[in-house]
């Protein structure tokens, strides 16, 4: 502010403060200058308090994305009653103006409360477009809420009538990403089945078991920060971040992938805390036990069915009772997982210097199931008495010493014990180095230890251990990977992280390179401390069905069997917390429609019929009863979503978007191709079956979104990619016109609007979708006449009528309105303009002006002959149908009948390529073609029939082939008479377009120097359209005015005499006795045929006969139901060549 402004301020503010003093100065004016602050401000510094006109036009201003209705003013207090001393004004509009146009410093302060001083050439659209200031104040202060538990807690525990304050995130990279992430990521399968995958694969496979899955999760890790510091990320997570990414199609496929997924990992925690129930901590639980000796399995998948079904209904209860209960706990669940691993090294390293006394009882090199005798050995002396053990018993069926029915290979191999856990420092790491897969059945054994190899009796395989399933490294991969998922979890949590930005990349990498780190770790130390028979025996049974882990750990193998418990009992109700919601978010999208039931739930928002949904699938899960079996599958789905997510960042690299800006830059298009590719290859490395039920269901709901889901413009990256696609094929179609082989219509359909901007002739659009049946380019346009800046909204109307008229057709086009003073002149625009690059159109379908000559204004036919003219000046096709509304509609369906062609001139092969095309679609389909040509006298019919055969058997089109002889006859006295009446009336109706208005004007011009060439030009097309000239004329008469006067209408009535005595011109009678004869010819033959095609001749050159020309093609297609006039474009449209 210069000085100048400022002592200006001063003064006015004092004259003000004098004023009130001396008692002369209005009491509104007192109190305005009265400042809020009086009592604190300095005396030095005046206020003025700016009273605003109350704006009730708040709804036009606009939002800016992610925020509702914004009012972007500064907040300024709210005038009294009566109060009339503001010198702002509104217009009603929101819009504030001055009343005076000075600017004195009173005023200046109050504009100042809307407009700076400094923005007076943008005050007219601060409405619309805020000032910087205000927008980023609201952006400063955005907070997105939470998409999962935290706004449902608050419901629940806040009173429905009060409105709680929200709280902003407050949550950092340690409590809101790395430790859910670890939580996630350890689960069952570190417990259960590690130590199994350890045994059969050995150390170097299991190395690389883990390597692969790590890899791979870590890729997308990279991928998914990139995408999730590229601007704000709202709650939602992967969903949110793919179908953004890839679009609504990807984004709902994926997002429903991850949501079984999910299910699905709830499935087999569940399945995973039975079986850890059942087989460790109460066996004695169990209801179905085993009839007899090979019924184990059976009773035990029963089993878990029953207690699996019992536990999910009590999760999904406390699930739908209170979400908070779920994550009080899960700092509990967390701390299990963490002591229970800590209790693994523990052992580890205690194993060293004191392993713990787990003796394995071995037959020959043959592993023993010890939960059925307690001494390891074939007998024991009981009071100095040798007797026979209870393994005596089990192999020889006997309690004495007898031999006759005993097991050959128990007679022929002794009885040892091994240690199971030798400890770290035994070497035992050698043998375990190696793999050692085995088939369903097969018998535990371990390598090199001394036995006689002898068959047994197979009624007593029970009583070793024995595989359950058959294994190999592809089985392998796909039972581990589930350990490895839950690298979502940092990024489902988003809407509670302080900065998401910085938060997500780091606390996800972070909890990767821990739990590999840890993975890597226990598959060095089982190998190094467990022996090698017992890593293989997957339930314990060699040492005494205590869980193998377990015998590793310190001080009790119990610390792992109830850590384990209750760390899969949370990691599966967070399963049934997340899947609900997930599923949620995307039918609150509205993308799938037949979802949308699951975005409805209780007041608090908690999605309860999701929730039944989500219990039902992993219903399906429980029932399979194997977790061997359940977690193949929802590697799928994971794997499957964490494909998606690569193909996302790597589209978005490398289409090098401007919006792809990601804060993360550690990332590269190649590391995600990498990632996308480690996740194909181990979908189908673990299960090849199971991958392609998977892409399948993908690609089910991919295509269902995409024809009947909700559009969504979400900027997506797949959009990006169709433009660069698209950019890259018109460049490569720009290189040539197409060959011969490749032509097929291209169509440019003009359509007519009524005064209600609705289609006038809806066929039109039929008969295009019937001709290109999906095919190739269509591009719908129309004109409407105006201004551009007057009518703009009614040529949006326009498009959106034409758009919603393209829908109901089918035709699968694009659609332009141009707006322009003339008709013929938007026409003539829409022609040459159309298209892009090589994707123009090279077809025109043109309406026929109906009534035209009833009509007294000639623009309808002139307009359409100019159509015609430049159609043919732009070496286009033209395709006129003619009695549009008697043409079939889309469900109609011919059974019989012929599509006739009048094959008259040869114009490119457009007739022949027509019906053939039209053939192709339903509506036509059983139609028959004829093709007819005509011979003159001096042709060889007989030859040209031959030779029509031959090239239409060359061209492969099947046709009936005629040849109609015309005979010169001579002019008919009809013909005659026709003639005549159509000169007679084209004269008539020029006689009586020289209206009173257009006369006076004509004498009104004698004067004029130029008269001559303006009256040349009176009747010409400018004219036509243009503006019409006002009734009332002023006007002075002169002599030579009146005289004029006089000489006009003394022509006009001489003119109306020669009507009479009129001779009609012979070459119009020539082009007359065509048209009779042509159409006696074609009516004779085609009045039945559903479609009659024929050659359309070309307009004159001279534009005198113009309405002659209209009423010969009246002529030629009198008496014909459906005629399609067609005018090739000049070039060859079909060829005999392949």
């Amino acid at each position: 502010m210069g000085g100048v402004e400022e002592r200006g301020f001063l003064r006015g503010s004092d004259r003000t403060g004098q004023e009130c003093a001396a008692g002369s100065a209005p009491r509104p004016a007192c109190l305005a200058a009265v400042p809020r602050g009086a009592l604190a401000a300095p005396p030095a510094m005046p206020h003025f308090t700016v009273v605003p006109v109350e704006d009730k036009h708040r709804a036009e201003y606009d939002s800016v994305e992610g925020l509702s209705w914004v009012d972007y003013r500064e907040p300024a207090a709210a005038p009294a009653a009566g109060d009339s001393y503001d010198t702002v004004s509104s217009d009603g509009h929101g819009n504030h103006k001055e009343n005076s146009p000075f600017l004195n410093s009173s005023e200046a302060g109050k504009g100042g409360d809307y407009y700076d001083r400094n923005l007076a050439l943008f005050e007219e659209e601060l409405d619309i477009r805020p000032k910087v200031s205000s927008l980023l104040g609201k952006l400063v202060n955005y907070t997105n809420l939470t998409q999962g538990v935290k706004e449902h807690e608050e419901a629940e525990s806040t009173d429905g009538s009060k409105k709680k304050v929200s709280k902003s995130p407050s949550m950092g990279t340690l409590m809101g990403v790395y430790l859910p992430c670890m939580q996630n990521i350890f689960g069952v399968i570190l417990f259960l089945r590690l130590t199994w995958m350890v045994g059969m694969a050995g150390v170097l496979q299991s190395f690389l078991i883990v390597l692969l899955c790590c890899c791979c999760t870590m890729l997308t890790t990279i991928s998914m920060s990139a995408i999730a510091t590229n601007g704000v990320v709202p709650a939602g997570g992967s969903y949110f971040m793919i179908s953004r990414s890839l679009g609504p199609e990807f984004g709902g496929a994926v997002g429903l992938c991850f949501y079984l997924g999910t299910t699905f990992a709830g499935a087999m925690y569940i399945l995973g805390a039975i079986e850890i129930l059942l087989t460790y901590i109460v066996p004695q639980a169990a209801i179905f036990h085993p009839s007899g000796a090979h019924d184990a399995s059976s009773a035990m998948l029963n089993n878990m069915r029953v207690y699996g079904t019992v536990f999910l209904i009590l999760m999904a209860v406390v699930v739908f009772v209170g979400v908070k209960y779920v994550n009080k706990f899960a700092s509990l669940f967390l701390a299990c997982v963490v002591i229970s691993i800590l209790s693994i090294y523990a052992g580890a390293i205690k194993s060293i210097f004191d392993p713990p006394e787990f003796p394995i009882c071995m037959l020959g090199n043959r592993t023993l199931s010890r939960d059925q005798f307690d001494v390891c050995a074939k007998t024991i002396v009981k009071d100095n008495i040798t007797v026979a053990s209870k393994l005596w018993e089990l192999f020889c069926h006997s309690t004495n010493l007898t031999t006759e029915n005993c097991d050959e290979y128990f007679l022929m191999n002794n009885v040892s014990e091994i240690a199971g856990i030798p400890g770290a420092a035994s070497g035992i790491l050698k043998d375990n180095l190696w793999s050692n897969y085995l088939e369903k059945g097969e018998i535990l054994e371990k390598a090199h230890h001394p036995s006689v190899d002898v068959a047994g009796q197979k009624n007593n395989l029970h009583l070793y251990v024995l595989s359950d399933i058959a294994t190999s490294f592809m089985v392998l991969v796909g039972i581990f990977f589930p350990s490895v998922t839950g690298i979502m979890a940092g990024s489902n949590r988003s809407g509670d992280l302080k900065d998401a930005q910085k938060s997500i990349p780091v606390g996800t990498i972070l909890a990767i390179v821990t739990t590999s780190l840890v993975y890597f770790s226990c598959v060095l130390l089982f190998g190094a401390c467990i022996e090698g028979v017992v890593l293989r025996d997957k339930y314990g049974d060699a040492v005494n069905k205590n869980l193998v882990v377990g015998t590793l750990s310190w001080p009790s193998p119990w610390v792992i069997v109830i850590g384990s418990f209750f760390s899969t009992c949370g990691a599966g109700l967070q399963s049934l917390t997340g899947a609900p919601r997930l599923l949620q978010a995307i039918a609150k999208d509205n993308i799938i429609p037949f979802l949308w039931v699951f975005g409805h739930g209780k007041a608090n928002g908690e999605p309860t019929w999701a929730l039944l949904l989500t219990a039902l699938i992993a219903e399906l899960g429980i029932l399979i009863a194997s977790l061997d079996m359940v977690a193949p599958i929802l590697s799928m789905f994971f794997l499957m979503c964490y494909l998606f997510v690569n193909l996302a960042c790597a589209v978005q690299t490398l289409l090098r978007t401007p919006n792809w800006r990601p804060r993360f830059k550690y990332y590269h298009w190649a590391l995600s191709f990498l990632g996308m590719s480690i996740c194909l290859a181990l979908m189908f490395i673990s299960s090849w079956y199971y991958a392609l039920v998977a892409m399948l269901i993908a690609g089910m709901i991919y295509k269902y979104i995409e024809y009947q889901g909700a559009e969504k413009e979400w900027g997506d990256g797949i959009r990006g990619l169709s433009l660069s696609a698209a950019r890259y094929a018109l460049l490569r179609l720009e290189e040539g016109p197409p060959h011969t082989k490749n032509w097929r219509p291209q169509l440019l359909v003009l359509l007519k609007l009524d005064e209600d901007l609705h289609v006038k002739y809806p066929r039109l659009l039929t008969f295009a979708s019937q001709l290109k049946a999906g095919k190739g380019l269509t591009i719908i346009g129309s004109v409407i006449q105006g201004n551009f800046l007057e009518t703009y909204g009614e040529a949006q109307a326009a498009e959106q009528t034409i758009k919603n008229m393209m829908d109901i057709e089918k035709v699968k086009g694009f659609c332009q309105v141009v707006v322009a003073n003339k008709v013929r002149e938007g026409i003539a625009h829409l022609i040459q303009s159309c298209g892009l690059g090589g994707m123009k159109h090279n077809t025109v379908v043109l309406g026929w002006p109906y009534g035209w000559r009833q009509s007294e204004d000639p623009r309808s036919w002139k307009t359409f002959i100019g159509t015609v003219r430049c159609t043919t000046a732009a070496h286009l096709a033209l395709l006129v149908p003619k009695n549009v509304s008697f043409y079939p509609s889309n469900h109609e369906r011919y059974n019989e009948g012929n599509i006739d062609v009048w094959w008259i001139v040869h114009d490119g092969g457009m007739l022949m390529l027509l019906p053939f095309l039209l053939k192709q679609h339903k509506v036509w389909r059983k139609c028959k073609m004829r093709i007819f040509t005509v011979a003159q006298m001096d042709d060889n019919s007989i030859q040209m029939k031959k030779d029509l055969a031959t090239f239409l058997y060359q061209l492969r089109i099947e046709a009936e082939v005629e040849v109609v002889e015309m005979h010169n006859s001579d002019i008919s006295a009809y013909t005659y008479e026709r003639t005549l009446m159509m000169e007679q009336r084209s004269q008539m109706l020029r006689q009586m377009r020289l209206t009173k208005t257009e006369r006076e004007r004509e004498a009104q011009l004698v004067k004029d120097r130029h008269s001559i060439a303006r009256l040349e030009s009176l009747y010409s097309d400018e004219e036509d359209e243009g503006d019409p000239v006002p009734e009332n004329i002023q006007m002075t008469w002169t002599k030579e005015k009146c005289d004029a006067e006089k000489r006009n209408r003394g022509s006009a009535v001489g003119s109306f005499r020669d009507l009479i005595s009129i001779k009609p011109n012979q070459s119009n009678v020539r082009r007359m006795h065509t048209a009779v004869k042509l159409n006696e010819v074609i009516v004779n033959r085609s009045h039945d045929a559903r479609l009659v095609l024929l050659n359309m001749p070309g307009p004159p050159k001279n534009t005198d006969g113009d309405e002659n020309y209209m009423e010969f093609l009246e002529v030629l297609t009198e008496g014909l139901e459906r005629v399609l006039l067609v005018r090739g474009g000049g070039r060859e449209v079909i060829t005999i060549y392949s």
